[in-house]
C-alpha cells in the first residue's frame, strides 16, 4: 500500500511540474526519464501520456516477446510493450518487480493505443541536467535520438516515441 501512495505522490509531483513547465512556455524539462532493465531512457514529454501503476496484463498469443499483452487503463484497451524487451534486453521480472513497475501510455496524439512498461520513473529532465551529448550512431534505430551523459557519468538515450510508434517492426506485433 505504501508503494501505491509513493507512486501517487510521484505522479502528482510530475503532473504539477509538467503543468508548470508548459505554463512557463520554456523547454526547461523536455523529457520524462525512465529506467528499464538497467538502461536509462529519455522520453519526450509532448509524446508521453499518463502514468499508471502496474496492472495485470492479458497475454496475447503469437506475438513478439516484447509485447506483453493488453490491459484496460481508464476504460481504454492498450497494448503493453516491454521497453527493455523491445531494445533486445531479456529481463524476467518477478511479480514483486512488476508491482514496482509503471505503465506509461503514449500520448493520444500519436494515435497508437500503447503503454510502455518501465521499471522505474526517474523524474523530469532538461538539457541542463547533462554534461555531454552525442548524436545517434549510424547503426542506431531510427527512433534513437541524442545520447546524453549526466554529471555522475550515467548515459541516457533519448527515444522519439512518434518515430517508434510508426516503425514497421513496432507495428508488427505478431511473431
Amino acid at each position: 500500500m505504501a508503494n501505491r501512495e509513493a507512486l501517487r505522490e510521484l505522479q502528482t509531483r510530475l503532473a504539477a511540474r509538467l503543468q508548470a513547465a508548459r505554463g512557463e512556455g520554456s523547454n526547461v524539462s523536455s523529457w520524462l526519464a525512465v529506467e528499464a532493465a538497467g538502461r536509462r531512457f529519455l522520453l519526450p514529454l509532448e509524446q508521453s501520456g499518463e502514468i499508471f501503476s502496474w496492472r495485470g496484463v492479458q497475454p496475447v498469443p503469437y506475438t513478439q516477446p516484447w509485447f506483453l499483452g493488453v490491459t484496460n487503463l481508464r476504460g481504454a484497451l492498450l497494448g503493453v510493450v516491454d521497453v527493455a524487451g523491445l531494445m533486445g534486453e531479456t529481463s524476467a521480472r518477478s511479480e514483486a518487480a512488476l508491482a514496482e513497475s509503471s505503465l506509461l501510455a503514449l500520448n493520444a496524439a500519436l494515435d497508437v493505443n500503447v503503454a510502455l512498461l518501465v521499471d522505474r520513473l526517474a523524474g523530469l529532465r532538461g538539457t541542463d541536467a547533462f554534461v555531454a551529448s552525442e548524436p545517434p550512431a549510424d547503426t542506431a534505430p531510427a527512433f534513437f535520438g541524442t545520447s546524453y551523459q549526466d554529471a555522475q557519468g550515467a548515459r541516457w538515450q533519448e527515444l522519439n516515441l512518434q518515430i517508434l510508434s510508426q516503425d514497421p517492426a513496432f507495428l508488427s506485433i505478431s511473431a
